[in-house]
């Protein structure tokens, strides 16, 4: 049995390497739309010099040179044809299989704004080829303008900062949110962020749209804010959101949900038979660790094994820069009736989010320990009102009894 395999970030990689596993006389295409697989979650550290290309690769035991896997690279799909499961790149056939894994992810978003997307000094952060492009136009560039305060935003600031001569660089930061990190953490934990970028020379507008553009011959020169003001600018990184990457399927016979991702059943099946899709493409989560159960459950499915998708939490983040740690899991902001307790010292906040004596969220910044305990009862929806202590003192022990043989048994 032939499989192919459309990407290979961490949901194609999981797959691929699950089949090999379930199925090690199948044969497995790979195409892939940069020529080298990488981690996006370490692209920072391309721009910052620390890592090259080969430090970004995330396998590190020659999975894609196995004798029964090709490896197509440097192939951007253009079209899908489901009847036949064959992708072509332009006119060129490139690839067909038994079963189709669809696990291209997602591309930046750049808003129909002024010249935004036409310019040639705008650019995303999703790929390494955007790293690349960043690398090598902030080498010339001075005045800096990032447009969005998320992760992503924050990450590709942090790795000019770090690389050669970024210090001097001049960046400006534009976000419509009012506080940076605003998806990740509450205005208090993600304050200290902002100060520390701050201290570095990074200038932040919150609160504000970019409404117009400024330039010539192709090139932005400056960006317009709602607020009248003027930002200079000789490049302009745009970290806005993502979409998935589906603009082959269009008339594919692969059926998409109202957001244009890849829409899909339990077992990460599309309608159409023998084609699966997985990660960011299918829209059920932005998260590295539930791309890889997505990729390893369709990789499954594939050969034959069935296997539920069950694990929709991922409201996980983890953030560090300049040495200053956090995690915020779940709801980070209370809604109408719910609970907030907050610890704070010189060195850490610590912030929990309880519904009905639940817990709905939690934000640790500082010291993280604990995380997964606290990520298992936010998943689980354990009650922590009703044992007597203060909920920050609740620990795994509240939650076992003894049986009259001496075993442990989960008791809530």
């Amino acid at each position: 049995m032939k499989h192919l395999i459309i990407g290979a970030g961490a949901a194609g990689i999981s797959a691929l390497r699950t089949i090999l596993k379930e199925k090690p006389g199948d044969s497995v295409v790979v195409v892939s739309q940069d020529g080298e697989v990488h981690s996006r979650c370490m692209l920072h550290k391309f721009i910052s010099g620390e890592r090259d290309a080969q430090g970004l690769n995330f396998i590190n035991d020659g999975l894609l040179e196995s004798p029964n896997v090709q490896w197509i690279k440097a192939k951007t799909i253009t079209r899908l044809d489901a009847a036949t499961k064959t992708v072509y790149a332009g006119d060129e056939k490139v690839a067909t299989g038994d079963t189709v894994l669809i696990a291209t992810g997602a591309n930046s978003v750049i808003p129909p704004i002024g010249e935004l997307g036409a310019a040639k000094n705008v650019f995303g952060l999703r790929h390494l080829s955007d790293a690349r492009s960043i690398t090598e136009h902030t080498k010339n560039a001075r005045k800096i303008a990032v447009v969005g305060a998320g992760l992503v935003g924050l990450d590709a600031v942090y790795g000019i900062l770090e690389s050669k001569g970024g210090s001097a660089k001049e960046i400006t930061v534009i976000e419509m949110a009012t506080s940076v990190l605003a998806l990740n953490l509450d205005a208090h934990a993600a304050q200290a962020y902002q100060r520390l970028f701050e201290q570095r020379g990074v200038k932040f507008h919150l609160a504000a749209k970019v409404v117009n553009t400024k330039g010539t011959g192709g090139t932005i020169s400056a960006l317009e804010l709602d607020s009248g003001a003027s930002v200079p600018c000789d490049m302009v990184i745009m970290a806005v959101g993502v979409k998935a990457a589906t603009a082959f399927l269009e008339g594919s016979g692969v059926e998409l949900t109202e957001r244009k991702a890849v829409k899909v059943d339990d077992n990460l099946a599309t309608k159409a038979a023998g084609i699966y899709a997985a990660g960011d493409v299918a829209g059920l989560s932005g998260v590295w660790p539930n791309a890889q159960k997505q990729g390893e459950a369709a990789g499954y499915n594939m050969t034959g094994t069935k296997m539920v998708y069950d694990d929709r939490f991922a409201l996980k983040n983890t953030i560090n820069f300049f040495g200053l740690v956090s995690l915020s899991l779940g709801a980070i902001n209370p809604g109408e009736g719910d609970s907030v307790l907050v610890k704070e010292d010189r060195n850490n906040y610590r912030k929990l989010i309880l519904k009905n004596g639940i817990p709905a969220g939690i934000i640790l910044q500082g010291e993280i320990g604990g995380s997964g305990f606290w990520q298992h009862l936010i998943k689980n929806k354990v009650r922590v009102d009703g044992l007597g202590k203060s909920p920050w003192k609740v620990t795994y022990a509240d939650f076992y009894g003894t049986e009259a043989n001496g075993e442990y048994k989960w008791v809530v």
